[in-house]
């Protein structure tokens, strides 16, 4: 059985797109799992403010009609954020995706929302390693159940908890704590969520590009007008904010 010191919540968002700097959710589901083993959900539709392409209703099935009276983020950032306060945060591929999305709508209407001493398990990085797949097939092999309402955000949270129980179950080398999980899958040392930008050897580097692999400060420091074009191009809000701490660092550093 998992053993939680704290709350873990587990996130499911259906969005209007997958770019962590332009889309919005349209739906979040948390179930919210307390050290005791009982849990709670919340699920909402959200109005994205902006119109939902046709080929992401056709995954998720949420279409502008059906949000155009929901409310927006910014009308329930506080209670969103209140449900999760105390919590580490899980998901299925929430690492790369969930988080890094929802801290952007954080961003966007300036609530602030402290990741400081909070544990991030994705359930998915425990299933590629054992076994590469999806989901719904993840649900049929660790609980031997169908997964009805697949992309639902409700059902997709709810089985990703079912599964990591499972796994517990099945795999005696997780241990049964999230620290013990992180330590068998590894923990990334990532600097911003989207991952444009991440952690080698205790030295922030850049994670895509022509720059891949290079520390961050020196490229800025000898290419001063890529911080400028990543400023004003399409990336994150929470990458911005760190590329910009980071120059701040050693501008200061330089005096």
């Amino acid at each position: 059985m998992l053993q939680l010191k704290k709350p873990l919540a587990f996130i499911d968002l259906e969005t209007t797109g997958i770019n962590l700097g332009t889309d919005r959710i349209v739906e979040i589901a948390i179930v919210k799992v307390l050290t005791d083993g009982t849990r709670t959900v919340k699920r909402k539709l959200i109005n994205p403010e902006m119109p939902i392409p046709k080929a992401s209703s056709d995954v998720h099935g949420i279409t502008n009609e059906m949000v155009k009276d929901a409310p927006t983020f910014k009308q329930v950032a506080n209670e969103i954020k209140q449900m999760l306060d105390g919590c580490d945060l899980s998901g299925y591929n929430s690492n790369r995706f969930d988080i890094p999305l929802l801290m952007e709508e954080y961003h966007r209407v300036s609530v602030e929302f402290d990741m400081k001493n909070r544990k991030l398990l994705d359930v998915q990085n425990i299933f590629y390693k054992m076994e590469p797949r999806t989901l719904g097939a993840a649900y049929r092999f660790y609980c031997n159940k169908e997964l009805e309402g697949a992309h639902g955000a409700e059902a997709d949270a709810t089985a990703t908890y079912e599964v990591l129980q499972a796994q517990v179950e099945k795999y005696p080398d997780l241990g049964n704590s999230i620290e013990s999980i992180l330590k068998f899958v590894g923990d990334d040392q990532i600097v911003d969520f989207a991952r444009r930008l991440v952690m080698e050897n205790g030295v922030e580097v850049f994670n895509f590009g022509k720059h891949k692999g290079k520390p961050v400060a020196e490229v800025l420091k000898a290419e001063p007008q890529y911080y400028d074009w990543m400023m004003k191009g399409d990336f994150p809000q929470h990458t911005k904010q760190k590329l910009t701490e980071i120059l701040t660092r050693a501008t200061f550093l330089k005096k």
